[in-house]
């Protein structure tokens, strides 16, 4: 870490407090005599309802659904979709969930809609500890802003109703995971690359991998990889790739329709399982990717290395919406699970599929030295490193790929975002998608 950024840095290099740990530990193992200590602010009594969570395969795993019911004392049904299924939800149905967990791509569609409502801060017990990414949309003085809805643009809901940058205490979104994404590739079959040097978002359209390259299925995402990809090997150039028109829209989608007319594409695939299939079964190379499906491929010793391209990243800000009809005890339950999302062990478990968590110091505690080491500060990995699923992901002398939090958040070239040509995007994709 660079000495100049250091008193700036979200996640200076710090040890872990082992003695916390130590103690943290020992209450934990009181649990089975009685109310535990550690989780006496989030235990509330148990009743009828049941808090319904739509959202995407990313966070909506069933250790974290039973982990919560458990710290909570209440009922939590998962109902986890791909991208374009989960905002269609939310769009069209916000009777039916209570709340609403995706990227921060669908809060203008959302905000739009009436599908969410404000969320108030002051009902948040972590918010001061909630580091500057939302807040001012840099991790230090040098960092790049990122093209596109930076989250810092939309997070706060203006006084007019209108999403903006102006702190009111009311905001659209609980800013909670993120990290930055680019794409996966198989160093069995493609030479590895060097960090920032000669990784490259061109190598998704490059000829030498025709038939082998695997494209995620969102008009808001894909999008941009492919976007991203067109500028990076110099078949397209952009004024502004965070706010694309319709005229570079229609060079951009007639440049991949005859791509995939010439069979380019190996697929297009809808959730993170699926894109750990294509490249599991040899279907693809290199494909869009998002750090879960990384973490599980290597898991299953298939050698895929995270890009980080020398363009900068696709960076996505996870949101947690409150449904503008939840009221009453289905509200406080929602309040009660967006605190729990920010009390240590979350962060620290979604830490291990390469996410980060918004106010990182308190998942410190709940991670091994080498482990936040490795993810946060981007130090060679002291020991093998496990998964979620129990697998060794990380080995020991491993270093992740693009480095430490500050100097990936540092290099974010386009945030995922909902331009003003969001309808006439969404025509354009499925044309292509059909074509």
């Amino acid at each position: 870490m660079h000495k100049q950024c250091k008193m700036e840095s979200p996640v200076d290099t710090l040890p872990v407090d082992k003695s916390k740990r130590n103690t943290l530990t020992t209450i934990a193992k009181g649990v089975a005599l009685g109310t535990s200590i550690l989780h006496a602010p989030y235990v509330f009594a148990r009743n009828k309802l049941t808090l319904r969570v739509l959202g995407t395969h990313v966070t909506l795993q069933e250790p974290l659904r039973q982990r919560a019911m458990s710290d909570l004392g209440i009922d939590i049904k998962f109902e986890p979709k791909g991208s374009p299924g989960v905002l269609q939800r939310g769009l069209l149905a916000p009777e039916s969930f209570d709340i609403y967990e995706q990227w921060s791509n669908s809060i203008r569609p959302l905000w739009r809609n009436g599908s969410i409502q404000p969320i108030e801060t002051k009902r948040i017990a972590q918010w001061d500890e909630i580091n500057s990414l939302c807040k001012t949309g840099k991790v230090t003085p040098s960092a790049k802003y990122g093209a596109g809805d930076a989250p810092f643009k939309i997070v706060n809901i203006q006084k007019d109703g209108t999403l903006g940058s102006e702190q009111t205490g009311q905001v659209s979104f609980l800013p909670y995971v993120h990290n930055v994404d680019s794409f996966g590739y198989n160093t069995n079959e493609i030479d590895k690359g060097i960090a920032y040097k000669t990784e490259s978002w061109g190598w998704l359209l490059d000829s030498k991998y025709r038939g082998k390259v695997g494209i995620i299925n969102d008009p808001t995402i894909g999008l941009f990889d492919l976007a991203l990809a067109a500028d990076a090997s110099g078949m397209l150039k952009f004024a502004d790739i965070g706010n694309i028109t319709t005229n570079e829209l229609d060079r951009l989608f007639d440049l991949l329709i005859d791509l995939k007319h010439q069979q380019h594409f190996g697929g297009f695939w809808n959730s993170v399982p699926e894109s750990v299939e294509f490249m599991r079964t040899g279907r693809v190379n290199i494909e869009s990717m998002f750090s879960p499906a990384v973490s599980s491929l290597n898991g299953q010793n298939v050698p895929v290395t995270f890009a980080a391209p020398k363009e900068g990243y696709r960076g996505w800000h996870g949101v947690m919406c409150l449904s503008s009809r939840s009221q009453g005890r289905r509200k406080d339950m929602a309040y009660e699970y967006m605190n729990w999302w920010l009390s240590g062990w979350p962060g620290a478990f979604i830490a291990r599929q390469g996410y980060y968590i918004s106010n990182p110091q308190r998942s410190s505690s709940y991670l091994e030295q080498s482990e936040w080491d490795y993810w946060y500060n981007g130090k060679p990995a002291g020991q093998p490193l496990k998964g979620p699923d129990g697998n060794i992901s990380v080995q020991r002398g491993q270093v992740r790929s693009g480095g430490s939090y500050t100097d990936r958040f540092s290099n974010v070239a386009v945030w995922n975002t909902a331009m003003p040509t969001y309808d006439y995007t969404l025509q354009k994709w499925y044309e292509f998608i059909s074509s």
